[in-house]
């Protein structure tokens, strides 16, 4: 069952943490402690609800262990793809960095919520569920969290914030 769930245990850890080897270090904390923690696991919540809510502490836990901020790795166009990246490629690793950047920059308190929402797909009771706060206040931090990090592209001069701005807006009208 974890196999399911890693892909997405560690995506959650490696957006949080804010670059690879954090992120690692951080999804093999989970593991571990979901796997240790399976016998007080009693089902009153979905098991991925559970296990995220781990990979969340566990991604947060490192970043205070480390006692510092996530700053995303920087990637060459070049390193990542060996020689074949198009410029599809290459504008997809900057606007992916673009927005590690801009996500490092937000306050926990509202990038747990948007990765949760935006990176694992959780909806606003599972997310209330992980981080034990109301669904209200869930949905208010990923508006906020979303606004600031539009704000973040712009400022750091990056031309993909209308997309973080699309899914602001697509959310606000589906909800």
């Amino acid at each position: 069952m974890l196999r399911l769930h890693h892909d997405r245990i560690h995506a959650i850890c490696r957006r949080l943490a804010g670059n690879d080897a954090d992120g690692q270090d951080a999804t093999q904390e989970a593991l571990i402690a979901i796997v240790r923690g399976l016998p007080r696991f009693h089902g009153k919540a979905k098991f991925s609800t559970w296990a995220y809510r781990v990979a969340t502490n566990a991604a947060l836990d490192e970043l205070r262990r480390r006692g510092r901020r996530p700053v995303p790795t920087v990637i060459e166009a070049s390193d990542r793809f060996a020689g074949t990246a198009t410029a599809d490629d290459s504008t997809a690793v900057v606007a992916r960095l673009d927005f590690d950047a801009a996500l490092a920059q937000l306050p926990e308190e509202f990038r747990a919520p948007v990765v949760l929402r935006d990176v694992a797909g959780c909806d606003y009771a599972e997310i209330g569920s992980i981080l034990r706060i109301p669904a209200g206040t869930v949905r208010s931090r990923i508006a906020r969290g979303r606004a600031r990090l539009a704000e973040a592209m712009r400022a750091n001069g990056g031309n993909h914030h209308d997309a973080a701005e699309r899914r602001n807006d697509e959310a606000s009208n589906h909800e």
